[in-house]
């Protein structure tokens, strides 16, 4: 089976001090639960005191960008040499970014494989808006944005990193979707994708994460489908309980608890 992956995307949220307090409510709720990857990807300022608080640890951090180059005259960016210090995955292209920072299937494929160059295991994201959902558009979209992020990359390289299939519709909104609609978008849009594009072992082997609005009380619901691998999980993450329930739940629904 599928080893579950929990990630914890904090956004723009928590400076250094009160990302430190969180991890120091939560390091022990998730220590316990051994049995599932759980990743913690808070603001880039507070990577470098969250690396030192979690190194040689079960808990690792993940970083919520970076950009493709190694070095030079990118005002504002983060290097995957920069990024790779602190941290061992990093999630690339989350829709917030293509939609406020004009990010395309393209340069988020450029990220991969410059994560992927230098050690770090991307959090590949993709998903549709609400215009496109109800325009019948998703398969289209979605597995665009799998075929298009992943071009290039050895069937090794996909097997090792994790795809997250976030609606956008349902990002931040309170309104998730469906475990059969997530599910059929995962298993129709993502690994028949990537069964296609390299092989059926390597579509079974790839792990995908289910996002938008998860929470303690659907999360269960979603780890319990087959092909639902884990979560990335934006607010309710920067809540210590919720958190913490929506990793023991989901290893419970795996049948690892």
């Amino acid at each position: 089976m599928r080893r579950p992956i929990l990630a914890g995307n904090w956004k723009m949220h928590k400076t250094v001090q009160e990302a430190i307090a969180l991890v120091h409510e939560i390091r022990v709720g998730l220590e316990a639960v051994q049995t599932v990857d759980r990743v913690l990807c808070p603001p880039f300022t507070s990577l470098s005191a969250l690396s030192e608080m979690l190194k040689g640890g079960p808990i690792k951090v993940g970083a919520q960008n970076m950009y493709w180059e190694e070095q030079g005259a990118y005002t504002g960016e983060v290097s995957p040499l920069m990024v790779r210090e602190l941290c061992e995955y990093v999630i690339l292209g989350h829709s917030e970014r293509r939609q406020f920072f004009a990010e395309t299937d393209k340069t988020v494929n450029k990220k991969v494989k410059a994560a992927l160059a230098h050690g770090l295991k991307p959090i590949v994201c993709v998903g549709e808006n609400l215009a496109q959902n109800e325009a019948g558009e998703t398969h289209a979209v979605v597995s665009g944005q799998v075929t298009g992020c992943l071009e290039g990359l050895t069937s090794a390289q996909v097997s090792g990193l994790v795809i997250a299939y976030e609606p956008v519709w349902a990002i931040g909104t309170g309104k998730a979707a469906t475990v059969e609609g997530a599910g059929a978008v995962i298993a129709n849009s993502i690994r028949k994708v990537v069964a296609r594009l390299y092989d059926a072992a390597t579509a079974e082997s790839v792990r995908v994460q289910y996002g938008g609005s998860v929470n303690k009380g659907n999360i269960a619901e979603f780890m319990a489908h087959p092909d639902v691998d884990g979560a990335l999980v934006g607010g309710a993450s920067l809540k210590p309980a919720d958190f913490m329930d929506i990793v023991r739940l989901s290893a419970k629904a795996k049948g690892l608890l």
